[in-house]
């Protein structure tokens, strides 16, 4: 369910950024309507799906198995044969999207990550994790240069949505921070995608 409402999210996004959807009218003649939506909307859009197909694998999953025992979320799942952690899951997620060369991508990146991998991987990561940091309201948006393509670029806070969040990251041993509390923006999510 996760990845097939995050996946329609996106590919309805996707279908917004070319700016044409075929509309349908009352006598049953279809016809073309042309229409555009700005990149930060189109990322908006992205990112709301994102954010709560996160929340909700968080709470009505995770909090919920662990509740009733029955299965825990660890960060060595496959080994486990436990659940992947929220952020594991948001980070899969973006992999499998990716891997669908659509050009959108999405990932977490943090300041401050566990893991050398999730840290910002240019200046406008860096200034962007920054500015949600100070500003958790908006995001930190601009247009960056990949070779001769163009790409919208947005990153929007990341938020600790649930104690499974809080605990992992506090208790985590190579965690550099471990006195986050729940709602404390811990990062960031990243959305690109190509504007030509």
């Amino acid at each position: 369910m996760f990845k097939s409402s995050l996946f329609m999210g996106a590919l309805f996004c996707c279908v917004c950024v070319f700016g044409f959807i075929p509309l349908s009218s009352a006598q049953g003649e279809e016809s073309q309507a042309s229409f555009t939506l700005s990149p930060k909307v189109v990322a908006d859009f992205i990112h709301s799906v994102i954010e709560a197909d996160r929340t909700l694998y968080t709470t009505h999953i995770v909090e919920r198995m662990e509740m009733h025992k029955v299965v825990t979320a660890q960060e060595y799942w496959k080994q486990t044969k436990t659940l992947p952690l929220p952020a594991q899951m948001l980070l899969l997620s973006g992999l499998q999207v990716k891997q669908q060369g659509t050009g959108l991508q999405f990932r977490l990146a943090a300041l401050r990550p566990i893991y050398e991998k999730n840290g910002p991987t240019t200046d406008f990561e860096k200034k962007g994790l920054e500015a949600v940091a100070k500003d958790p309201s908006q995001p930190y948006t601009g247009i960056i240069k990949r070779g001769d393509k163009s790409f919208f670029k947005a990153i929007y806070a990341d938020k600790a949505v649930s104690m499974a969040c809080v605990n992992c990251h506090n208790g985590h041993i190579l965690s550099s921070k471990q006195d986050y509390r729940l709602d404390d923006v811990m990062g960031g999510i990243v959305i690109s995608f190509p504007l030509n």
